[in-house]
């Protein structure tokens, strides 16, 4: 059955992998969970969906792109967390990645540098369409994805108390220049689907904004959970009937 599937929902957390796929699906089934690599298979509206973990950053995202493209899967949709880095933008807001900036080295392996990191434009206007839909605050723009959560996201409560030259300064730089937020597995995504021939979208819920606390919200994460299923369900919807699937 796997071999028939042509989307792949990805996210980095094990745990929301079978919700997600119940979301779809209540009998969806686990095909796999292994060295902290969850996979599910879920039926939705005849066509079967692939949920798996990629686990945290591009290395094992890498991965997890390589075996199912290997698998025959050419949709890829991201749903993670991140954390916002613009003042307007509020917990619980949802930031569409259009683009992202690639701090991370697991992409270089397969584009140079110069070569940008971007999101499929018909599966980014479905995830825009659907949280239109569902009534929900939504900043399209560009995402800052880099390899590591305290240097290279700037952040100064690591054990050392110190982010070497290369990272200092850079949070206020990226504000400047108009980048919404961080995270850590969307430069590796977009990049390899665009190199590859695959297409991939990204969307991510806001759990907390460097403005004003480096602590994510643990409330709005669980708040988070119905508008992720609500948002994959939807965004895939609309993208099969983009591509004549149903």
């Amino acid at each position: 059955m796997i071999k028939e599937a042509r989307y792949a929902l990805v996210s980095g957390d094990p745990d929301r992998v079978p919700i997600l796929a119940q979301a779809f699906d209540q009998n969806a089934v686990c095909l796999a969970n292994h060295r902290g690599y969850v996979t599910y298979l879920a039926q939705f509206k005849g066509q079967s969906i692939v949920v798996s973990t990629t686990g945290i950053g591009g290395p094992s995202t890498s991965i997890v792109i390589e075996e199912l493209a290997n698998l025959g899967i050419k949709y890829f949709l991201r749903i993670g967390t991140t954390g916002a880095i613009q003042t307007h933008i509020e917990l619980g807001d949802l930031i569409v990645t259009e683009a992202s900036v690639r701090l991370d080295g697991a992409s270089t392996h397969y584009a140079p540098v110069e070569f940008p990191a971007v999101a499929s434009f018909g599966m980014t206007g479905c995830i825009v369409e659907a949280a239109k839909e569902l009534g929900l605050r939504y900043h399209a723009g560009i995402t800052v994805s880099a390899d590591t959560f305290y240097p290279g996201q700037e952040r100064y409560d690591n054990f050392a108390h110190y982010v070497i030259k290369r990272f200092q300064g850079t949070l206020l730089e990226w504000q400047k220049l108009g980048a919404l937020n961080y995270e850590m597995e969307s430069a590796t995504l977009l990049t390899m689907c665009r190199v590859l021939g695959l297409e991939a979208a990204c969307f991510c819920g806001v759990v907390a904004n460097r403005n004003f606390s480096e602590k994510p919200s643990t409330d709005t994460l669980g708040n988070l959970r119905e508008i992720w299923s609500a948002m994959a369900v939807k965004t895939i919807e609309f993208d099969m009937k983009r591509r004549g699937l149903i």
